[in-house]
């Protein structure tokens, strides 16, 4: 479903509210709060359609707080001059989500702090947009709530170290073999979510 707001522009670093780090990629946007939706826009990839016919695909690693409106995309400064130029400031778009092709596959990071007794979960470089995490305890699945930082907490520890469950936005389920909790250490799955 296509979205219809406006683009503006910031110095973006290429971290922000996601907790991702720094991205070599130098287009990223912020997501609106509305459809920030609590962290659920954090790794999508967007199309963003100008009035002008150009166009761009860019990734979200960012919330754009008020006064951005719901539609609202805040382009990293490279990804604003593709669609337009700055002196404009803004600019109206569409948008809507992609499923682009990606060479990387997905990893998880434990949060710092993590350990066998409290874990943060984080998904990277996922193709669609991650709709459930769930850990593996005691024989079963167990789903963990999302924070708005994008990681998903087991404040028990249940399920740390264990196998993972990450599903997208299109029901498409992967299991990711249990991983040793090494807080901040990105760990590859050699999995990735198919196109849609």
């Amino acid at each position: 479903m296509p979205h219809s707001g406006v683009a503006t522009f910031y110095d973006s670093n290429g971290s922000g509210a996601c907790s991702y780090d720094p991205s070599p990629d130098p287009l990223t946007a912020a997501m609106n709060t509305a459809d920030y939706e609590g962290s659920k826009a954090c790794g999508a990839y967007v199309l963003v359609r100008a009035a002008n016919g150009a166009s761009l695909t860019v990734r979200i690693t960012n919330l754009c707080p008020a006064p951005c409106k719901a539609g609202q995309l805040d382009l990293s400064a490279e990804a604003f001059a593709r669609l337009a130029a700055p002196s404009q400031g803004q600019i109206p778009v569409t948008w809507t989500l992609a499923s682009p092709e990606l060479s990387k596959k997905i990893s998880i990071r434990y949060k710092t702090g993590s350990s066998q007794y409290w874990c943060a979960i984080q998904v990277i470089d996922h193709r669609n947009p991650v709709a459930r995490l769930e850990v593996q305890s005691g024989g079963q699945f167990k789903q963990l709530s999302r924070a708005d930082y994008n990681y998903f907490l087991s404040e028990s520890g249940s399920g740390c170290g264990g196998a993972i469950a990450v599903t997208d936005i299109h029901g498409q389920r992967l299991v990711v073999d249990p991983l040793p909790v090494k807080p901040d250490v990105t760990q590859a799955t050699g999995l990735q979510f198919a196109a849609h």
